[in-house]
């Protein structure tokens, strides 16, 4: 892998991100700056902390930790669109559902990523990465 671009999580998050902040430019304006701003700040993090960590990927402590805070931002992310369908401000019954469905997928791919690079990545440098000056 030479390129966060190139996992699966990241292209997913950042796919969502774009299609929750369409989504709550749509909301109530008393919403865009309240709630509005938390679920887009949440679903863009989750894109930041996967790019941030895989920068770190040298250092596993580092990987696993932002993937932890990935993890951590997509659960709040599906926790702010609850809010917005339960009091009533996206009422779009089938864009909720989707956009729900879609950050639970993530969740879980995340979450087995983060496994995998628990148990399998070692912390020396990758064939990819450039070699130490001596």
């Amino acid at each position: 892998m030479k390129s966060y671009r190139e996992l699966e999580i990241y292209k997913e998050s950042k796919k969502l991100g774009v299609a929750i902040h369409k989504m709550s430019m749509n909301l109530p304006k008393f919403e865009l700056f309240e709630e509005g701003n938390q679920i887009r700040r949440s679903s863009k993090s989750i894109t930041s902390m996967i790019v941030e960590g895989y920068c770190r990927r040298r250092y596993k402590a580092d990987f696993t930790k932002y993937l932890v805070y990935a993890h951590a931002e997509c659960d709040e992310t599906i926790l702010h669109l609850e809010f917005l369908f339960e009091t009533a401000s996206l009422k779009d019954e089938n864009l909720f559902t989707s956009l729900k469905l879609d950050y639970e997928k993530l969740s879980k791919k995340i979450n087995t990523f983060l496994t995998w690079v628990e148990n399998n990545w070692n912390e020396f440098p990758t064939a990819n990465d450039p070699k130490p000056e001596t």
